[in-house]
């Protein structure tokens, strides 16, 4: 056999290789995340808003979570896909009402006592200032109950929708109403 036939063969194994590799990816697609966290789901209905967070559940084996991020450093609030929210409706964060449709959620430590969460029109990866829809004040609540996986819930509080970041012994919340 000539080397160039030898080498169309390999070229041809490796093609069918990734053409299968590719197919397989997209008929289950968790195989394409990094470390296969769950994805994690929470939806709402507050008067005609419908609101849907979706994000990743990286477990927290031995890690403390507050050793994982400095003052000054933004967290996507989950693992292996960015964490969205969308709503059907304006939703107001504070004094801020962010249009309907699908955004980016993380948090930003400011500094220890002052923790913020962002909503964003890019994922972070491509965050900038500029592309802030809203930011607001998050609290910083101990829990008794350890959280293995990262929990984002949304919990009715009257009028108001109440989000709710929990992970080891910590959670931070804020919350949101429909806009006016």
């Amino acid at each position: 056999m000539s080397k160039s036939c030898f080498d169309r063969g390999k070229r041809k194994a490796k093609a069918s290789f990734l053409s299968r590799a590719a197919g397989l990816a997209l008929a289950v697609p968790g195989l394409m995340l990094a470390h296969a966290n769950p994805i994690g789901l929470s939806e709402a209905t507050l008067g005609k808003a419908r609101v849907t967070v979706r994000y990743g559940r990286p477990k927290l084996g031995n890690r403390d979570p507050m050793r994982m991020i400095q003052p000054g450093q933004v967290w996507r609030m989950g693992a292996d896909i960015p964490t969205t929210i969308e709503s059907n409706v304006p939703l107001a964060f504070g004094h801020a009402a962010v249009p309907p449709g699908k955004h980016f959620l993380f948090v930003r430590w400011v500094e220890p006592g002052l923790w913020m969460l962002v909503v964003s029109r890019v994922p972070l990866p491509q965050y900038q200032p500029s592309a802030t829809l809203a930011e607001v004040p998050l609290e910083l609540e101990r829990i008794p109950k350890p959280v293995e996986e990262v929990t984002i819930a949304l919990l009715r509080r009257g009028s108001s929708e109440r989000l709710a970041v929990s992970w080891g012994t910590y959670r931070l919340a804020c919350s949101f109403t429909p806009a006016p």
